[in-house]
């Protein structure tokens, strides 16, 4: 839909200026100092006949890619998948489109409602006993785990967090952590498999409150989540599970299952377009033992005195309820109408539909790295999901001119690991077809000048 917005007339400002009793519009701002305001003209570009602008906005957008514009095997937190047109005419539904903040909850029972049931679905997918109404993506809700685990163990002061965790999910917690004085940032490396080296972790582990993996990790690596609670627990540290790609969760074992304490990340697979890298939607899941701990609000259902069922906020502890100093967190909203998207995806999906989708994704995840390793070759040994390292030398220059040629070609990892400069993160979903996936490796066998 095009919306085009117009400044007001000169005839609705002089009547807005009488309404109010001020004789110019200069005059509301006769406060500010006279050295601060300025008196010459703005130069400005003259203004444009609706036409004209649809045709600069239409020209303007030209010069940007669209997603549809060409084939892109990227991954790396926000992934290409299909979504069905149901979830944008539920979302579209002005009750859920125009809502915000419900800050007298009871009237807002459609939007408490939908909130319920995408905490009833992370519950589901992480094997949780609670979770929340969600967060703002997978880095903030990892960070918010992290602080959780603190709060509930505040004599042992580290966090040990594994060096294939997403990056920006990595960094975002170091900002978080770098205002709290006494928490010390401890990062494990990754082994030949490409998951979290464990020895390494159990090193870490005497005085840490917390052990963060990616699950999968960022490598595309499904990380052993059993083992690394069995060691976490051993060293009474809580294992926080954190997952990228939500949609992996419709056929992995829940995290909740493998003995993960907390379980968070990112839910824009389920239903939400990538849209250049936003908005998502974090998810946060734990057991119920930690429920007063947990950030953000909590949805409840219950009866009112007709029997009747409705919905509440349950629990709110954001600085804007209660006393700063005793919050759980400072964020002050949650993503009510991403959520949606999610809780409408998964309920067109359905069990069975989601864990098809999963294994899709799979098939052509695992036949692209096949179709590439003659070319290439495929960097770590561990079981992956969707997303896999290909290294190849020239690996840079391969992507870009395969970016010349029309296609995405994952992500150059050197960026981030200078140890796998000659390294791409390819990924395939389902939405990525046969034919595309052939048409893509003989670009790539192209770009590089041949076979491995």
């Amino acid at each position: 839909m095009r919306r085009v917005y117009c400044p007001h007339t000169e005839a609705e400002v002089r009547e807005m200026l009488r309404a109010i009793g001020a004789p110019s519009v200069e005059h509301l701002f006769r406060e500010v100092p006279r050295e601060l305001v300025r008196t010459g003209a703005i130069r400005v570009e003259g203004g444009l006949s609706e036409p004209e602008l649809c045709r600069r906005l239409e020209a303007l957008a030209r010069e940007n890619a669209a997603f549809g514009d060409f084939p892109q095997f990227v991954g790396a937190g926000s992934y290409p998948h299909f979504i069905p047109a149901a979830v944008a005419e539920v979302t579209a539904r002005s009750e859920f489109s125009t809502a915000y903040t419900p800050y007298q909850p009871e009237v807002s029972q459609g939007t408490l409602q939908a909130s319920f049931e995408f905490q009833s679905i992370v519950a589901s997918l992480t094997g949780m006993d609670v979770a929340n109404a969600s967060m703002y993506d997978g880095a903030s809700a990892t960070a918010e785990a992290v602080l959780m685990a603190h709060r509930m163990a505040p004599q042992r002061p580290a966090v040990v967090i594994s060096s294939a965790l997403h990056p920006h999910y990595l960094q975002t917690v170091r900002t978080y952590a770098s205002d709290l004085p006494g928490m010390e940032l401890r990062t494990v490396p990754y082994t030949a498999s490409g998951a979290t080296d464990l020895e390494a972790a159990e090193a870490c582990l005497e005085d840490a409150c917390c052990l963060v993996l990616g699950y999968p990790n960022f490598f595309g690596v499904i990380e052993d989540l059993a083992a690394a609670a069995a060691l976490a627990h051993e060293k009474g540290a809580y294992l926080v599970s954190t997952t990228q790609e939500a949609l992996a969760l419709g056929l992995l074992k829940s995290p909740g299952e493998l003995g993960a304490d907390v379980a968070v990340g990112e839910g824009q697979s389920l239903g939400l377009p990538m849209s250049y890298g936003g908005p998502g939607v974090g998810f946060f899941g734990c057991a119920q033992k930690f429920l007063r701990s947990m950030p953000g609000r909590v949805v409840g259902e219950t009866r009112d005195e007709r029997g009747n069922r409705g919905y509440v906020l349950t629990l709110a502890t954001r600085e804007q309820h209660i006393r700063r100093e005793r919050a759980t967190s400072n964020i002050c909203t949650n993503h009510a109408l991403c959520a949606l998207a999610v809780a409408a995806y998964v309920s067109l999906l359905g069990p069975r539909g989601l864990r098809e989708v999963a294994a899709r994704n799979v098939r052509n995840a695992h036949y692209l790295a096949k179709r590439l390793s003659g070319i290439g070759r495929l960097r770590f040994f561990g079981p992956f999901f969707n997303e896999f390292v290909l290294e190849r030398a020239r690996a840079r220059e391969i992507w870009e001119g395969m970016v010349q040629m029309g296609f995405m070609a994952g992500v150059p990892l050197g960026q981030w690991f200078p140890e796998l400069d000659d390294c791409l993160l390819l990924c395939a979903t389902e939405v990525h077809s046969r034919e595309e996936m052939e048409k893509f490796a003989r670009a790539f066998e192209e770009a590089a000048g041949g076979g491995a």
